[in-house]
């Protein structure tokens, strides 16, 4: 338990340039090169991960495969090897199990560790913050940034203070407000572009603006998202490591650069959400009780729709219901829509009928050869018809 002689210490690990990185490792020719995961540049796709060289060229996660491949044509482009990096993922993983049970998984590569009860039993947070550095290193040839706060927000802006391969710690508030008092607010958690577009309108872009002044900001974003930034802002941080996060829920969003109300384009959304959320559970060995649709309309009223049931896995299951709660929402302007999985638990319990048994086993059969070759290659890589026929029209709809 936190007190005055036992403070709260955080520890946040981020591997550097994680899937590059295993690639490297495994083939130390590929060293000192841009490399870029994720599609070739004769494919359609995207960026899942580059290395550090590759950045400097402007390349980043998420990025369109032409336009790294304008930006990088001599770049070195591979196909990510899922099962590979979920191998290292795992030996990580048991590294930071060995200093605290309290962890938080992001994702393959990230997470967080509440080190509050345990530190002390290794000679403080800093040196557990020393030996994750030393033993991922050492037990896998990989490196990692690693931050030390006192809350989830300041361990997280630790790491990134001296990525790659770096240490830094944010033990109090003070030091928190001291480091980025004069950087821009979107290095406040919860600040994205469009908010702080909305505050750049008032003349607050940095967070010593924030401090200046707070009233501007309250009446900008109304009391709870305003309140949350500027206690955030003064250090003010009370979330809590969440163990096992992943099997609570998990979700994905999009949001419009126009607002639309085109219902067709926004199921094509939903379908290609569907099927990256269900590679992310089944990659988990994951089933969902519960989709619920999340909607933003323009007026930036928010509203969502659950729907509980069987759990499942499957795009189909997954994407029919989002659908369907869409078709039951109200019919004007929308900003941002998205899915989230609930409920999730480690057993199916879908209750069938014959006929629908042998159907399902079909299903199955071919969603376990999806995911193994998406595993293999990449979740861009292996679509279904549908899938292609969604791309297609919502990249036609962005690009008009």
């Amino acid at each position: 338990m936190e007190n005055a002689k036992n403070p709260r210490r955080i520890v946040h690990v981020d591997m550097d340039a994680f899937y590059a990185a295993v690639e490297v490792r495994d083939n130390p020719s590929l060293a000192g090169k841009p490399l870029i995961i994720g599609a070739l540049p004769s494919e359609r796709g995207v960026v899942a991960t580059c290395s550090y060289e590759a950045r400097v060229f402007g390349v980043r996660s998420a990025m369109s495969i032409k336009e790294a491949y304008r930006r990088c044509p001599h770049g070195v482009y591979m196909h990510p090897n899922m099962h590979k990096y979920k191998e290292a993922s795992d030996q990580v993983h048991k590294i930071w199990v060995s200093y605290t049970d309290i962890c938080e998984y992001l994702s393959l590569d990230e997470g967080f560790l509440d080190v509050t009860g345990s530190a002390h039993l290794f000679g403080g947070a800093e040196a557990v913050a020393h030996e994750i550095k030393r033993r991922t290193k050492e037990e896998t040839g990989l490196t990692c940034s690693v931050g030390v706060g006192y809350s989830i927000m300041s361990a997280k802006l630790a790491s990134e203070e001296r990525k790659p391969d770096g240490y830094f710690e944010i033990l109090t508030p003070e030091a928190l407000q001291d480091l980025i008092i004069d950087r821009n607010v979107r290095i406040i958690y919860g600040v994205g572009a469009k908010t702080a577009e909305k505050l750049q309108r008032i003349g607050i872009s940095t967070v010593r603006h924030i401090y200046e002044n707070p009233e501007a900001l309250l009446a900008t974003l109304g009391n709870n998202q305003g309140q949350q930034i500027i206690d955030l802002a003064n250090g003010i941080d009370p979330r809590r490591v969440i163990v096992d996060a992943d099997a609570k829920s998990i979700g994905r969003e999009q949001t419009f650069q126009s607002d639309t109300t085109d219902f067709a384009y926004l199921k094509d959304v939903l379908l290609l959400d569907a099927q990256k959320l269900s590679f992310d559970i089944r990659t988990r060995g994951l089933y969902a009780h519960t989709i619920t649709l999340k909607v933003t309309y323009a007026d930036m009223q928010q509203i969502t729709r659950s729907k509980s049931g069987d759990a499942t896995d499957k795009v189909s299951d997954i994407y029919e219901i989002a659908a369907d709660l869409l078709d039951q929402i109200e019919k004007r302007p929308i900003r941002l829509i998205g899915i989230s999985l609930g409920g999730l638990t480690k057993t199916p319990t879908l209750q069938l009928s014959l006929f629908d048994a042998e159907k399902a086993e079909r299903q199955d059969k071919l969603g376990d050869s999806m995911l193994k070759l998406q595993q293999k290659y990449g979740r861009d890589i292996v679509k279904t018809a549908s899938v292609l026929q969604a791309e297609k029209r919502v990249k036609e709809e962005a690009e008009e």
